[in-house]
C-alpha cells in the first residue's frame, strides 16, 4: 500500500515512481527487532564507509595519471598542489582501513550471534563476495602510488597465481599486460579499482534485499514472533546509528588529522624501483591474516589453496555449524571457542606484519592449524555435543518476564531450542 505524502510534488513523482513510499517502508517503517544492540551499527557503518571511499576515489581519479612515469609524481602534486589534495587522499587512504576495521567487526558480530544460520544463508553468502571484492579492490589501489611497496607488493601477490597448474603462467602473464609488472599492469589495476566499487555497490544492494527478505537476526537469535517484538526503524534505530556514526568519524577524523600515515608503510614514499628490493614485503595490514597462512605453508601452490581455502570455508559455514540455536550467549562452549578464534586472527596478524623466519613461522604454523580446525572440526562437534542454554520464547519474555529467560541456566531438549 503507497504511503501517503503532505507534498504535491513528492505524490506526483511517487504515483508514476514509488520511490518514495519504497524508502518510506524500508528506512522509515520498516519492523526492525527491538533488542538490538551497537554491534548492529557496524552494517551502516560499512555503507557509510563505502560512500566515503566512492566519493573520495572519484575525486582522486580526476588528479591521478595510471602511468609508471607520472604516477608516483601525481600523487605528490595531489598532496601539494590540488586545493585539500591532501585531505581527500588522507580520507581515501584511511578511509580503506576504517572500512576494513567496521567490516571485520560486522563479520565477527555475525560469527558470534549466528546470523549466518539458515534461513539467512545467502545473507551471510552475498556478505563474503562483498569481502573478497573490497580485497581485491584495495589490493589494485594500494599499487596505484606506484611506490616501492605497491611495486613489490604487486609483484608478488600476482607471481602467487603462477602456482597453479598449466594455466599458471598465462594467469600472470595475463595480469601483468606483458611480462613483468609494468605500465600495462598499472593500468588495469587502475580501471579494475575504479570499476569493481561500484561492483561492490550492486552486490551490498542484493545484500539489502536478502537482509529485508527475513529481517535482521537479533542479539538472542530467536525468530519474531509477534508484533511486540518489532519496533519501527525510524526513528529508533536511524538514532542509534547516527551516534555510532559520530563516534566512527571522531575516531576517523583524529587518524586523519593526527596520524594519518600510521596504519600505513614508510618504503611507499620511496618511488618503485624494480632494481631495490625492499628489505621486508609487506601488505597493508587488513591482509596480513591471510599473507601469514600463506607463509605458513611450505609448498607454495599449497599456501596458495589455504589462503584462498581460509575464505572458502566462510561460505561452507552455515552447514558446518548445524546447531539449531543461533546466539552464542546461549552456547557455554561455542563463545570460549569465538574468543579463541578471535585471539587466534589477531595472531595471525602480528604474525603476517614479521619476517618469515624463526618461531614467527612456528606460529603462523600453529595459528592456521587452529582457524581450519575451529571451522572445520570444532564448530560440526559443537554442533552435536554441546547442550545449549534454554531460550526464551520470545524477543520481549526476558523484559516482560523479569529476565528469566536470560539468566536460567538449565538446558533444554534439543528439539525445543528454536
Amino acid at each position: 500500500m503507497a504511503a501517503k505524502f503532505e507534498n504535491s510534488i513528492v505524490r506526483w513523482i511517487d504515483h508514476r515512481l514509488p520511490i518514495f513510499t519504497f524508502m518510506h517502508h524500508e528506512l522509515h517503517e520498516y519492523p526492525t527487532p527491538k533488542n538490538l544492540n551497537y554491534w548492529w551499527n557496524f552494517g551502516s557503518l560499512a555503507g557509510i564507509a563505502l560512500v566515503i571511499m566512492l566519493i573520495s576515489g572519484i575525486t582522486l581519479a580526476m588528479h591521478y595519471t595510471p602511468h609508471v612515469d607520472h604516477a608516483f609524481d601525481s600523487v605528490e602534486r595531489i598532496m601539494r598542489d590540488v586545493n585539500y589534495g591532501w585531505l581527500i587522499r588522507y580520507i581515501h587512504m584511511n578511509g580503506a582501513s576504517f572500512f576494513f576495521i567496521v567490516v571485520y567487526i560486522h563479520i565477527f558480530r555475525g560469527l558470534y550471534f549466528g546470523s549466518y544460520k539458515a534461513p539467512r544463508e545467502l545473507l551471510w553468502m552475498l556478505g563474503v563476495v562483498i569481502m573478497l571484492l573490497m580485497m581485491a579492490t584495495a589490493f589494485m589501489g594500494y599499487v596505484l602510488p606506484w611506490g616501492q611497496m605497491s611495486f613489490w607488493g604487486a609483484t608478488v601477490i600476482t607471481n602467487l597465481f603462477s602456482a597453479i597448474p598449466v594455466v599458471g603462467e598465462s594467469i600472470v602473464t595475463w595480469l601483468w599486460g606483458g611480462f613483468a609488472v609494468d605500465n600495462p599492469t598499472l593500468n588495469r589495476f587502475f580501471s579494475l579499482h575504479y570499476l569493481l566499487p561500484f561492483v561492490i555497490i550492486g552486490v551490498v544492494v542484493l545484500h539489502l534485499v536478502a537482509l529485508h527478505r527475513f529481517g535482521s537476526n537479533n542479539p538472542l537469535g530467536v525468530d519474531i514472533k509477534s508484533a511486540k517484538d518489532q519496533i519501527p526503524f525510524h526513528p529508533y534505530y536511524t538514532v542509534k546509528d547516527a551516534f555510532g556514526l559520530g563516534v566512527f568519524l571522531i575516531v576517523f577524523s583524529a587518524a586523519v588529522f593526527f596520524a594519518p600515515n600510521f596504519l600505513g608503510h614508510p618504503d611507499n614514499y620511496i618511488p618503485a624501483n624494480p632494481l631495490v628490493t625492499p628489505e621486508h614485503i609487506v601488505p597493508e595490514w587488513y591482509f596480513l591474516p591471510f599473507y601469514a597462512i600463506l607463509r605458513s605453508i611450505p609448498d607454495k601452490l599449497g599456501g596458495v589453496l589455504f589462503m584462498f581455502g581460509s575464505i572458502a570455508v566462510l561460505f561452507i559455514l552455515p552447514w558446518l555449524d548445524r546447531s539449531p540455536v543461533r546466539s552464542g550467549q546461549f552456547r557455554p562452549m561455542f563463545k570460549i571457542f569465538f574468543w579463541i578464534l578471535v585471539v587466534d586472527v589477531v595472531a595471525l596478524t602480528y604474525f603476517g606484519g614479521k619476517p618469515a623466519e624463526g618461531w614467527y613461522v612456528i606460529g603462523s604454523r600453529f595459528a592456521t592449524a587452529y582457524y581450519f580446525i575451529h571451522f572445520l572440526l570444532v564448530l560440526p562437534l559443537l554442533s552435536i555435543f554441546e547442550t545449549p542454554r534454554q531460550l526464551p520464547k520470545s524477543i520481549s519474555e526476558p523484559v516482560l518476564g523479569g529476565g528469566a529467560g536470560l539468566a536460567g541456566a538449565a538446558t533444554a531438549p534439543r528439539e525445543n531450542v528454536r
